[in-house]
């Protein structure tokens, strides 16, 4: 399959994507108005869908690497595309996100972010950002047991870029006494953060064994940054990312 055919199906992908978000998400809008579980099944109802399209037409798959989590936890995870975002709606039982601020406006996803739960974060101002995001997540503990998806590094990193990792799953952890669970991936190689080509390959869900206990909060984030970026290093060079020089 050359170049160009790639090309076309990646287009083609992207836009009955969005026609799929639409018409869906107008369709499940009522249901999900009043039920947050009719939330959830329409959101990973759309996941599925997302994924059989993604490997139809992109030849996209997936895996997964450890036992996927259940129960109240937190995960943090790497975060390179928006993919990553679907696969841990479509994998864990009830997924919810801290998520950046500006979502909570976007159309059809913003809606469902907040039906769910999500915790809104606006980006660049640390002094406030730890404790809306507690403040976000404290609204909604107790409801019922899920899995908050937190991407330490605050945005889409693609693969062979550095960036820091910020304090905010170490600080939801002590606070709220919840494990722990590291996850590494390869999402980006395949899905980039930016562009419309996708290309074809397995991208892989690691999910790691849970963060040691009564770590302080800068200790807690050089451990996390210590295992999930040599992880997710690897499984990029697994699907034959090789970083520029």
């Amino acid at each position: 399959m050359g170049l160009i055919p790639q090309y076309i199906r990646s287009v083609l992908f992207i836009i009955l994507m969005y026609i799929w978000m639409l018409v869906l998400g107008v369709i499940g809008a009522i249901p999900a108005g009043l039920s947050r579980n009719w939330a959830y099944k329409i959101m990973k109802l759309f996941c599925a869908g997302v994924l059989w399209l993604a490997k139809v037409l992109c030849g996209i798959t997936y895996e997964t690497r450890g036992e996927v989590p259940t129960g109240d936890i937190v995960i943090a995870s790497k975060h390179q595309s928006f993919l990553d975002v679907i696969l841990h709606m479509y994998l864990l039982p009830r997924a919810n996100y801290v998520m950046k601020r500006e979502l909570k406006w976007a159309p059809i996803l913003g809606f469902y972010a907040m039906r769910i739960g999500a915790a809104p974060v606006k980006r660049g101002d640390k002094s406030k950002a730890v404790s809306q995001m507690m403040k976000g997540i404290e609204r909604k503990d107790g409801e019922a047991a899920s899995q908050l998806v937190i991407y330490p590094q605050g945005t889409r990193v693609p693969p062979g870029t550095y960036k820091p990792y910020k304090v905010g799953a170490a600080v939801i952890c002590e606070r709220m006494g919840k494990p722990c669970i590291p996850v590494a991936t390869n999402a980006g190689v395949m899905w980039p953060k930016r562009g419309f080509l996708r290309h074809p390959g397995v991208v892989v869900f690691e999910y790691m064994e849970p963060m040691p206990e009564g770590l302080k909060l800068e200790a807690f984030t050089k451990e996390l940054e210590a295992r999930i970026e040599p992880a997710s290093v690897r499984l990029a060079a697994e699907a034959g990312f090789e970083p520029k020089e």
